[in-house]
């Protein structure tokens, strides 16, 4: 464990915790090899603790755990549990075979009416695939508990893996599809743990130690681990990784701002308002939010990255300002700015937060966004301009615009390239970045329409036999072997780059839900339900269709279980969808901090950006 953490230390006391002195001074520095101090204490002859410290100093919170739902005992107990007022209820949350074989035993011992069954049955709804039963038992046969609560799942569990890596440990990236289909399924209590648990290893202070986490990191995941105390006791601490254990030693930018989007997801859903105006939860938000937007020597609105530090977490030539981490730091920010209690202390930050919004917004549609149009447009560039005025304001070469591009894109397409920097402009389709645009608003309706048309278009090269490729088209040849350093793991075609990545189902739904082009989503789900039940649900494909399962992807992966299950979720329930979203800004549009007219530079096309809206 590394200098710097504010931890919650637990004594152990015949077996059970007690919480420290409120009066102490909490600020404890401890050094230990890699034991954070989260902690549950265990008596191996009594049942676990139920009772879970403080929240470093702020009110306590205990948790119980009680039997899940999913596991209730609905044979010999439901007599005594159910009568007829709330019969109803019950067998609707039941559905399919279970709530028809629960109806009839309770007919045969006549603690309902037939009358009352029949009305039931009539609002019974569609039945559960086979795929889909067993993506529900893999995925609960996935979950993880610390002290007796559930609070999050395994990356993997794959019981022939003998090497699982740190495929066994909870992703705070890997958990947001689990999270949704939990949430959407009405079952908020894992997602509420892990997000107070994850809070917890969130690093709170700020340190000079270059190899500590910065002021405000989120962990890209954690572990629980089971230290002994003694012949009878054994102690629970969660173990977190900020990227010092992973490929490259790369910190996660991704993981905060996926933890703020998985907040809002479950305050939305659960209508569990109290969660998020926690004095904790709000300086954990303002906390990422200071570290995302602190000043640095970049002049642009996006977010200045390392390669390696989102989904994609291997040398792919990503660094600089990668679309996927725009899009979710927008949505971050706009969510963010809905559950920040507005008072003295946040107005600041409110402001800012719509300053950023409002330039990024306006920087990515406008110089990210290519169709054929625009393509022209690079085609004709005049460089080495020097002006405020430049049309091509950061010096793109004409030659850079790829062969594959001008024949691939169709006339009715577009999308956002992968990264643009200094003479550079990375013409490569990455499809979380694309779909997140579209989910948060990111793009405009046009553009929006317009991704979906090219996926459309391009259906063979982005979704084939496995949705969906998370980056096309892959690099090969000299290119592989200069951009990822000849990364054996990121051949041509194969995991990231150009495999495809069943996980990003659920964000391809979510956006053609949102823009209503379902039928597109249904087609996809239809493309994969089948062969990921067949293949044992793996972590990605191979090759430029998807046809093989990857060479190294491990089987049994939960986000792909889990995006599945969301993504047919969203679709029975659309209104749903609604809540995970965002709508067009319009008040964004109205805020200019791209120019300075006091100083003669012109201000910038707020217009254009306006028309586009309203096509």
């Amino acid at each position: 464990m590394k200098f710097g953490f504010r931890l919650l230390i637990q004594r152990t006391v015949l077996g059970f915790t007690k919480s420290p002195n409120p009066n102490q001074n909490r600020n404890l520095h401890i050094s230990a090899s890699r034991i954070l101090g989260l902690r549950c204490a265990i008596n191996q002859t009594h049942k676990p603790c139920q009772n879970w410290g403080r929240f470093r100093s702020f009110p306590v919170t205990y948790y119980s755990y009680n039997k899940p739902n999913y596991v209730a005992d609905y044979s010999t107990t439901l007599e005594s549990r159910v009568n007829e007022k709330n019969f109803e209820s019950i067998y609707v949350q039941g559905g399919g075979d279970l709530g028809k074989t629960v109806g009839e035993e309770l007919r045969l011992k006549g603690i309902v009416g037939s009358e009352k069954i029949e009305s039931c049955e009539e609002g019974v709804g569609r039945v559960e695939t086979v795929a889909e039963k067993e993506a529900w038992r893999l995925l609960r046969e996935a979950v993880v508990t610390y002290c007796g609560s559930p609070v999050g799942t395994l990356a993997a569990n794959d019981p022939g893996d003998k090497m699982p890596l740190n495929y066994d440990q909870v992703f705070i990236r890997d958990f947001v599809p689990s999270a949704l289909a939990f949430l959407l399924k009405g079952e908020g209590e894992i997602v509420r743990n892990f997000l107070l648990h994850t809070l917890q290893l969130q690093s709170w202070e700020k340190t000079v130690d270059c190899y500590s986490p910065g002021q405000g990191l989120m962990p890209a995941s954690f572990k629980i681990r089971t230290v002994p105390l003694d012949d009878t006791k054994v102690e629970e601490v969660l173990d977190p990784d900020f990227g010092e254990s992973a490929i490259g030693r790369v910190a996660p930018v991704d993981s905060g701002l996926w933890w703020i989007i998985m907040l809002r997801a479950y305050t939305k859903i659960t209508g569990d308002f109290a969660m998020q105006e926690r004095v904790d939860v709000q300086t954990g938000i303002k906390l990422i939010l200071n570290l995302c937007l602190s000043d640095g020597f970049d002049m642009f609105p996006s977010l200045l990255v390392t390669d390696g530090s989102c989904m994609i977490d291997r040398r792919m030539g990503i660094h600089g300002h990668p679309l996927e981490i725009q899009s979710l730091f927008y949505s971050a920010l706009r969510c963010a700015r809905e559950m920040l209690a507005f008072d003295e202390g946040s107005k600041n930050l409110v402001r800012t937060i719509n300053n950023r919004l409002s330039a990024l917004s306006f920087h990515i549609r406008e110089y990210y966004w290519i169709d054929m149009k625009k393509i022209n447009e690079i085609y004709r560039y005049k460089t080495e301009e020097y002006s405020t005025e430049a049309t091509n304001k950061f010096n793109i070469y004409p030659e850079q615009i790829p062969h594959w591009l001008m024949d691939w894109i169709p006339e009715g397409g577009g999308y956002m390239i992968g990264n643009l920097q200094p003479a550079h402009m990375d013409f490569r389709f990455f499809t979380l970045g694309n779909v997140w645009s579209i989910v948060s608003s990111l793009s405009t309706p046009k553009q929006s329409n317009s991704m979906l048309n090219l996926i459309e278009s391009k259906w063979d090269d982005l979704v084939g036999h496995m949705p969906l490729k998370i980056v096309y088209p892959a690099l090969e040849l000299e290119e592989w072997r200069i951009i990822t350093g000849s990364d054996p793991k990121n051949t041509p075609w194969s995991y990231h780059n150009g495999g495809s990545w069943p996980t990003l189902l659920w964000q391809f739904t979510l956006a053609c839900i949102k823009m209503g082009r379902t039928e597109l989503a249904r087609k996809a789900v239809e493309v994969a339900e089948t062969r990921l039940h067949a293949d044992h649900w793996p972590e990605y494909y191979d090759t430029r269709s998807g046809r093989f399962i990857g060479k190294q992807s491990r089987l049994y992966q939960t986000w792909t279980i889990a995006g599945f299950l969301t993504s047919k979720m969203l679709l029975e329930n659309p209104e749903k969808a609604s809540l995970l979203f965002w709508e067009e800004d319009y008040d964004l549009l109205e805020i200019c901090v791209c120019g300075l007219s006091k100083t003669g530079r012109k201000l910038c096309r707020r217009g254009a950006a306006k028309s586009q809206i309203l096509v």
